[in-house]
């Protein structure tokens, strides 16, 4: 059984620029690859192709151990692979249950004709879905500009595991985070590490990378220039590599 998620010698150009140059990178299921490199290192592109946001000029992708091509977000959502971007795309206006059930909405009909949103159904589904992956929100009708950035970051991440995600792409979740929220985040991934989704964790926080990763992929100006099991690195191991002073 190979690699949940595979990418072989993955290159992207913008004009004369090499954003990402032969880059290969696997995740197996219920394993947390932490993604790190400086800004303009190619990280955000690497995951852009991966999601469907780029077309890569070449590579290739498995998908479940499978040939695919991802040519739109759509194509990436119709495998499982989900991106959590640090805006999280969340309705502030709109409650919990209604952010897990955005864009795909269940109705029923009144007296057989007239279709309506069925609040019950949505959230009874949504409360089986936190419960899941235990998180606790005090009400699923507090609307989400209500709740604290863990717990935002919590609603994104189980809409996405309740439209069936297999992989996940985090992009910086702990951002902008008090200590007791990326506590709290940093648990959430743990969990769905046990419930057996893969996770690439985009992160500049050393600390949370080593708390979480299973393994650390270092990219450097659009290359990858380490693949690393955390057991067998260092802290100041992986910002050499990120800076480029790592030993010749």
């Amino acid at each position: 059984m190979g690699y949940l998620l595979e990418v072989r010698n993955i290159v992207k150009r913008f004009g004369g620029l090499v954003a990402v140059n032969d880059v290969s990178l696997g995740v197996n299921a219920g394993e947390v690859v932490a993604l790190v490199g400086d800004n303009g290192a190619g990280k955000s592109t690497l995951i852009k192709v991966i999601s469907g946001v780029h077309a890569p000029e070449e590579g290739s992708m498995l998908f479940e151990d499978k040939p695919v091509t991802v040519s739109s977000p759509m194509d990436a959502l119709s495998l499982g692979i989900e991106t959590i971007y640090q805006d999280l795309a969340l309705a502030e206006n709109l409650n919990v249950y209604s952010n897990i059930f955005l864009g795909r909405e269940k109705t029923k009909k009144v007296a057989g004709l007239f279709p309506v949103l069925d609040h019950a159904y949505m959230h009874i589904e949504a409360q089986k879905i936190l419960d899941s992956i235990v998180i606790k929100i005090p009400s699923l009708r507090s609307k989400i500009k209500s709740l604290s950035g863990g717990q935002r970051q919590a609603v994104a991440i189980s809409r996405s595991l309740y439209w069936k995600a297999k992989l996940l792409i985090m992009d910086e979740p702990t951002a902008a985070l008090g200590v007791a929220q990326q506590s709290q985040v940093l648990d959430l991934v743990n969990n769905l590490k046990a419930h057996g989704i893969g996770i690439i964790l985009i992160s500049h926080t050393m600390f949370d990378v080593f708390k979480v990763a299973d393994r650390i992929v270092v990219m450097r100006r659009g290359q990858k220039v380490a693949d690393k099991a955390r057991a067998q690195t260092t802290p100041d191991e992986i910002v050499s590599y990120i800076v480029g002073a790592e030993a010749v």
